[in-house]
């Protein structure tokens, strides 16, 4: 928060809890001209509304946004966002579950929402930033060109599900808790008045009140039965629907057996889900798709890199290997359930330098050999060709 920013005008997207309170009371302090904004994702009207306990940007978060701007003493707006909220997140969560993929809705929010539906109207406002309250760093070098780093506390980086942002949109945001632990966030809260000082953190996903998944998915679909099989392409039994498993899934399989089975592959096209022992779980190479690269352009060959494959994963030393809009990666050792639909995204130390959506590390296609015995090989193979 340069001083040469100060006066200038940031759109804070508050969700009415903690952390976006507390960095509209930093940029505040700092002397920027500060509104805060809440994006309204749901009515009031509507029975899945969001209760207290499991939740965000509910209509009770709204108030308690509204709240926390009486006491800095700057301007409250609400955003009707729930037409494109419903397209570009829950609509998009449904149809990659239907795809047999994992998806992580806060990226989708943050891509669709924040950095993009938001940033536009905050720059219709004539304010150069709009500010969340991420827990991830943003440095801007002498070239002017911006990097994403991890939050200074390891326990709270969000950095994961920030690897979307381009260097025109970090050009136009600020990230005010990157170098705060959240204690320390409280702490503000508290010495300031703040009301949300010590509002509880939401949990699960913000538009499934009950925190199951499943059942939100399955009141949106037609079901597709399909069968399970093992890795030797046996026939072990019969499901409801894809959309009812994820990959490293254990329990809920609904077929006979001793021995511990894993969801190791799924595919839709062909309603088959794939399961086998912990180690079938174990990939070295993954493949993702739509990748964005923060410097704004793929490195001209491979990289060392270390790569997250999930939110609470710990990321793995990998190289990268870019090829346009996609990227091979190939880790060091060996990582347990790669799941299409989430994010791999690439370190370079504390710095992101990309990431995009895993692909399959090994999703099968079908070949019949019998009527209990299905044949199956990789759709891909680790150089990028279709398998053969």
């Amino acid at each position: 928060m340069a001083s040469e920013n100060r006066n200038q005008r940031v759109v804070v997207a508050m969700s009415g809890g903690v952390d976006s309170s507390v960095a509209a009371l930093l940029l505040h302090e700092a002397g920027y001209d500060v509104v805060g904004v809440t994006l309204r994702l749901y009515t009031e009207e509507r029975v899945d509304a969001l209760g207290r306990a499991n939740r965000c940007c509910g209509v009770e978060d709204v108030e308690d946004a509204r709240r926390v701007c009486q006491v800095l003493g700057v301007p409250h707006y609400v955003v009707n966002a729930e037409k494109e909220f419903e397209r570009f997140v829950v609509d998009e969560f449904v149809r990659e579950y239907q795809r047999g993929r994992t998806p992580h809705p806060c990226i989708a929010c943050n891509d669709r929402m924040k950095f993009d539906f938001l940033l536009q109207r905050a720059l219709a406002l004539d304010a150069p930033f709009i500010a969340t309250g991420h827990y991830a760093r943003r440095v801007v070098d002498t070239d002017g060109a911006a990097r994403l780093l991890k939050a200074a506390d390891p326990g709270k980086d969000q950095s994961y599900v920030l690897f979307g942002l381009t260097q025109a949109q970090l050009a136009h945001t600020l990230l005010p808790l990157g170098d705060f632990p959240k204690a320390q966030v409280r702490d503000l809260a508290r010495r300031h008045g703040l009301p949300v000082a010590d509002k509880p953190d939401s949990q699960e996903i913000c538009f499934i009140p009950s925190g199951d998944y499943r059942a939100f998915v399955a009141e949106r679909v037609t079901p597709r039965p399909g069968r399970i099989v093992d890795v030797d392409g046996n026939v072990l039994g019969e499901h409801q629907g894809v959309e009812s498993f994820t990959i490293g899934q254990r329990r809920g399989l609904g077929i006979p057996g001793v021995e511990p089975r894993y969801v190791v592959a799924i595919d839709a096209d062909e309603a088959l889900v794939v399961v086998g022992p912990a180690d079938a779980l174990e990939q070295r190479v993954l493949r993702a798709a739509r990748v964005n690269w923060i410097a704004g352009a793929p490195p001209s060959g491979p990289v060392a890199a270390s790569v997250k494959i999930r939110y609470k994963a710990h990321d793995a030393p990998a190289t990268l290997v870019p090829h346009g809009d996609w990227a091979e990666v190939c880790f060091a050792e060996p990582q347990r359930a790669i799941t299409p639909g989430q994010a791999a995204v690439f370190y370079r130390g504390d710095e992101v330098i990309g990431g995009g959506f895993i692909e399959s590390p090994a999703v099968p296609y079908l070949e019949r050999t019998g009527q209990n015995t299905i044949r199956l090989q990789p759709r891909w193979q680790a150089n990028g060709s279709p398998g053969l």
